[in-house]
């Protein structure tokens, strides 16, 4: 006997709703790091506060399409308040400038955008029309959730590090993709599905960036001291090196003006640190 779309529709959005659960819990780990180093290192709080906008635009999506959107509306409200957590915990250890600028996206994408967006449809549009303005930008901010993570996969590829990039969200964000496409499909709601296969090629590339970069290699330095100097010579990886006339090898590298001291013309002897990015 052959299910119905009604049917099927509803046991993928509550498989969305369980995974998306997860989806938002997934950062967790994350935010717990935070509250323990008391710093927000490089994380971002961007993908955070798309989010929330993107939970609020659904919700609200929801109540004016209302058929069939109970299951959007369940999750997309725990959505906003786990939202809302990480970035009150983001705010509190935050650097000054950093919290700053976070204030200012929130109170302009938020606060003020969606307020804008909110009282312009209730006034200007009504019925179909509504819905359609509604779930065309419910659309290109849903895209927006899945392109947020854009600039960690650039951070990632050039520091060779995923240490910014949790392979259990990059997981569950394509899995979480897959269920809401079809439940998008099924109930012909194309402003749902469409977004989602965006998603999934998003998190299938992070999956594949993990693999890759999950184990960074690190680089070995050489530490040599000239015959009759106090100066000490770095000597990196072979790939590093610069091959000069006969065999001869030289290093060229930008001179630090605080390895001369003042006053003498000596180099003064330092230490290289290291820190993971």
């Amino acid at each position: 006997m052959a299910i119905h779309h009604q049917t099927l529709a509803f046991i993928f959005g509550l498989l969305g709703n369980i995974i998306s659960f997860m989806v938002f819990l997934a950062p967790l780990p994350t935010f717990y790091q935070i509250y323990k180093k008391k710093s927000t290192e490089g994380f971002q709080s961007l993908p955070y506060i798309v989010a929330l906008f993107s939970s609020m635009l659904w919700i609200y999506y929801a109540f004016v399409k209302r058929e069939g959107t109970l299951l959007l509306i369940t999750i997309n409200s725990f959505g906003c308040v786990i939202e809302t957590l990480y970035l009150a915990i983001f705010l509190i250890y935050a650097p000054r400038k950093t919290r700053l600028s976070t204030f200012m996206i929130i109170f302009l994408l938020d606060v003020f955008g969606f307020g804008g967006m909110l009282l312009l449809t209730l006034f200007l549009t009504k019925g179909s029309k509504r819905l359609k303005v509604i779930g065309w930008i419910s659309l290109v901010f849903n895209i927006s959730v899945f392109a947020a993570p854009l600039g960690i996969m650039k951070r990632v590829i050039k520091t060779k590090s995923v240490e910014f990039m949790p392979l259990s969200l990059s997981f569950f964000l394509t899995l979480n993709a897959i269920m809401w496409f079809f439940y998008g499909l099924l109930l012909n709601d194309y402003y749902i599905a469409l977004p989602n296969t965006l998603g999934f090629l998003f998190g299938i590339i992070q999956m594949v960036l993990y693999l890759i970069y999950r184990n960074p290699k690190t680089n070995k330095v050489t530490k040599l001291q000239e015959p009759n100097s106090h100066e000490i010579i770095d000597i990196g990886e072979p790939s590093e090196l610069n091959h000069v006339s006969s065999g001869a090898v030289t290093e060229i590298a930008t001179e630090d003006p605080n390895r001369r001291e003042e006053g003498n013309g000596n180099p003064k002897n330092t230490m290289d640190s290291h820190s993971n990015m």
